[in-house]
């Protein structure tokens, strides 16, 4: 600057050096000035709510100190206040023992230690913290504290080790009464549970949003701050090269992402009770380390923004779950400790489950067919966590094994694994199979770990691993203070990611709700009871039980005592079973009318109805039916929504989502209806009904198809023939335009005479909505412009009612 105004202003100012002197006098202090404001010292001040509390007595006191150890000697300056709802005298002799029973990194000198840990007490105090006033008070007194040390106010840290429940009145007091300042930050952390379901989520993400911004909140999820897990994107990062090729389903036989506890429920059966453990652990914590593992990893690893986006996107491309997708467990007493601890009747069975295997599959090009295992439960028999990536093994070794070089053959497995704690190690490491490659890790915070003789991990000696453990450990919620000091927001969850986790685990958490878990003793007496494997997207448990034929006198049935019901409705075959149980025998009866046809003719045509009900089928179509001819299937569409083909609406886009990109079907043999032709949805002149039927009768002999899918509207509609809209319910027309009576209005169907020559129509008809529907159509005749579902009936094919227990027995 001085150089710029010297070079322009030095010619004129020659004539009047008076002036230059007093210019260049007051540029210097100007600068000098801004200098000085740059370094002034600044104070954060950290106010601990719930500090009495358990989380904050076993790491968030430490996790402080360690902060403070981080950043004493970097011109930071900090005040810690602890606050609860305890009186004065009782919260102060509290914290006075929290305080006592700090400690120092062991390679820190003792004197030194003691020195600190002394300065540290004096900057801590506890005060009672309840109501609009105890903010304001403490809001004021940070202030007068800050001017009379003569410092600058940085910012706010409030952590909030509270539950749950009291966040939206401690949200309102801090933005009410308790904001700094202007010029300095707010950062306020919350901890999990971050609601119930997708609905409870969102209620409170929208009550903290309207006191808080996005940046200025924290959720901490303490399996982010765990070392291993905070490693996994810069491990994927510094080993690039090696993994690339390498980290896909060309390469991944499957990831497997586990907690085991050893420890029961005893103790805590009230919060239990309410989350079970898919809420409790897999819903969060292993979510949290599948996201990572996942997602594409981005050219700047360190850009918290980049690295939240890709894990968004990861969360969005997560094959939606079924019930089948999920195993459940309960150990044998933890009914009784719920009943003993609230004060539950002697008769009461929870079905908590303690125990879960879930099944993921990701949808994208990346991890397609690879199978994501995600595990966790209580009463167990080890305590332990890890991520484990088992790679495929394509080699073959002609000399036997002992022959084979130690820890080279490309014979023996191949993996990696995250170590996150615990097991058989006792500490967290980085494991990579010596076949695989030698790993690059930053050696100023990890070193490798030398083989343990006699210590086995996953089948292999500890010798056949690269293996590398942190120089120092460090607890999770130390590592989380100080990015939570440091605004690292990547290690924490954000709202947008938050709600994308309960968007895909409400629906297997509401289909699993009435579920009946497997009872196992506990510990090692579990034997193989809770071993599960998987066939597509289907997870079950290996070790079959004897099934409760007739339940006892005092015993209601339950749904294992029922599985598929074969019956008749409205003089046709009608199955119904639970929903699991009838999208796998649908399912196989459309596959076995596939071979029957080809084998026949040739070929298959199959007319699928869109909506939300067969997208169960679907995934179970593309997932578990390998044999199924697809090579050989025509697939048609019975009725669309008048939309363009790839609006998310549209019933193409459904059945392109859930069936098409997952199986190998000709794209000449797909036959969309062509809603939209020259720019234009469903205009008559464009004649996109007259197209499709011409199709049809081209392709489709006798325009009989093989097998039609319909559903069943809780209007009595069926593809998009509409009581109040008569077209297509009789005449000559094979394909018509209706008039629907919700959105999108406009809508394409095949016409009932067309469904009606086909060989067979099956009819899904599932939830508990449906029953009433289901009554009525099962007491009233032929009457299509009434019901136009009671004008199915095929004119020489077979007609079978496929009904869910909730829609057939309400």
């Amino acid at each position: 600057m001085l150089a710029a105004l010297g070079m322009s202003a030095e010619p004129h100012f020659k004539r009047c050096p008076g002036v230059w002197k007093m210019l260049m006098a007051a540029v210097c202090v100007a600068l000098l000035s801004g200098l000085q404001a740059q370094d002034h010292p600044g104070q954060v001040s950290i106010i601990l709510l719930g500090a009495t509390g358990d989380l904050a007595r076993k790491y968030l006191w430490q996790g402080l100190f360690h902060l403070y150890l981080e950043e004493v000697g970097k011109g930071h300056h900090f005040r810690f206040h602890g606050t609860a709802l305890t009186s004065t005298e009782q919260g102060q002799e509290a914290i006075a023992k929290v305080l006592e029973s700090l400690s120092c990194p062991g390679d820190m000198a003792s004197g030194h230690c003691a020195e600190l840990k002394a300065q540290f007490q004096q900057l801590s105090e506890y005060r009672r913290l309840k109501t609009p006033e105890d903010y304001l008070a403490l809001s004021k007194d940070i202030e007068a504290q800050v001017e009379h040390e003569g410092l600058r106010e940085t910012g706010r840290i409030f952590y909030l080790s509270v539950p749950p429940f009291s966040y939206v009145d401690i949200a309102r007091n801090i933005n009410s009464s308790c904001r700094p300042g202007p010029s300095a930050w707010l950062r306020v952390v919350l901890e999990k549970p971050f609601g119930h379901d997708l609905h409870s989520a969102q209620q409170l993400a929208a009550e903290l949003g309207s006191f808080f911004r996005e940046e200025e909140m924290y959720r901490v999820d303490h399996y982010l701050g765990k070392q291993v897990v905070a490693q996994i994107l810069p491990f994927r990062d510094q080993n690039r090269a090696a993994l690339d090729g390498l980290w896909n389903r060309h390469h991944v036989e499957r990831v497997e992402i586990v907690m085991k506890e050893t420890l029961d429920a005893e103790g805590r059966t009230s919060f239990y009770e309410e989350y079970g453990v898919i809420r409790d652990v897999l819903q969060n914590h292993l979510t949290e380390v599948l996201t990572l593992v996942a997602m594409e990893l981005p050219v700047n690893t360190s850009s918290p923004e980049a690295v939240l986006q890709h894990k968004l996107q990861a969360f969005q491309a997560l094959r939606g779950l079924q019930r089948h997708s999920a195993v459940l467990g309960q150990y044998q007493a933890y009914s009784g400790q719920v009943r003993r601890e609230l004060q539950k009747p002697d008769n009461f069975h929870s079905l908590t489950p303690t125990f879960a295997g879930i099944l993921v599959h990701i949808d994208n090009l990346r991890w397609e067919g690879v199978p994501f295992i995600l595990m966790s439960g209580k009463a167990l028999d080890e305590r332990v966590s890890y991520v484990r990536i088992l790679f495929k093994n394509q080699a073959f070794c002609v000399q036997s094994e002992k022959h084979w070089v130690a820890a080279q053959s490309r014979c023996l497995p191949r993996q990696i694994i995250f170590y996150i704690g615990h097991g058989e190690l006792d500490s967290p490491a980085v494991l990579v199979s010596r076949n695989l490659f030698r790993p690059t890790l930053p050696s100023a915070s990890w070193k490798e770990v030398e083989g343990q003789p006699g210590l086995r991990l996953f089948g292999l000696p500890l010798s056949d691993y690269y293996a590398y453990s942190p120089v120092r450990e460090q607890d999770a919620y130390s590592l989380l203070i100080s990015h939570i000091f440091h605004c690292r927001k990547d290690s924490f969850v954000t709202t947008e990611n938050l709600l994308a986790s309960w968007v895909f685990w409400t629906p297997l958490l509401d289909s699993l709700a009435h579920e009946v878990p497997r009872f196992y003793p506990g510990g090692a007496e579990n034997g193989q009871l809770l071993d599960f494997e998987f066939s597509g997207s289907h997870l079950s448990f290996s070790q079959l039980l004897p099934e409760q034929l007739v339940p006892g006198p005092d015993s209601a049935p339950l749904p294992s005592d029922f599985q598929v019901l074969t019956a008749k409705y409205r003089d046709s075959p009608l199955i119904s079973a639970w929903p699991e149980e009838l999208i796998a025998r649908l399912a196989g009866d459309i596959e076995a009318a596939a071979v029957r046809a080809v084998r026949r003719f040739g070929e298959f045509h199959l007319a699928l109805s869109g909506g939300s009900s067969p997208v169960a089928l679907f995934q179970q179509l593309a997932a578990g039916h390998y044999s199924f001819p697809w090579a050989h299937t025509h697939l048609w569409l019975v009725d669309e929504r008048c939309v363009p083909l790839w609006d998310p609406e549209s019933n193409f886009q459904g059945l392109q989502t859930h069936l098409l990109q997952h199986v190998r079907v000709p794209h000449y043999n797909v036959h969309p209806m062509p809603v939209h032709r020259r720019q234009r949805l469903c205009a008559e002149e464009d004649q996109g009904a007259q197209a499709y039927a011409e199709e049809i009768s081209a392709l489709v002999t006798n325009g009989s198809f093989d097998l039609v899918l319909l559903g069943m509207g809780t209007d009595g509609h069926t593809a998009s023939l509409f009581p109040q809209s008569p077209a297509g319910l009789d005449g000559e027309q094979l394909v018509v335009l209706t008039t629907s009576p919700s959105s999108p209005h406009q809508r394409m169907s095949l016409s009932l005479p067309l469904i009606n020559r086909a060989r067979k129509v099956a009819v899904l008809v599932m939830g508990r909505m449906k029953r009433e529907i289901a009554m009525l159509v099962s007491r009233v005749g032929h009457e299509p412009k009434k019901w136009p579902i009671s004008g199915v009936l095929p004119d020489s094919g077979q007609l079978v009612w496929y009904m869910d227990y909730d829609a057939f027995l309400g």
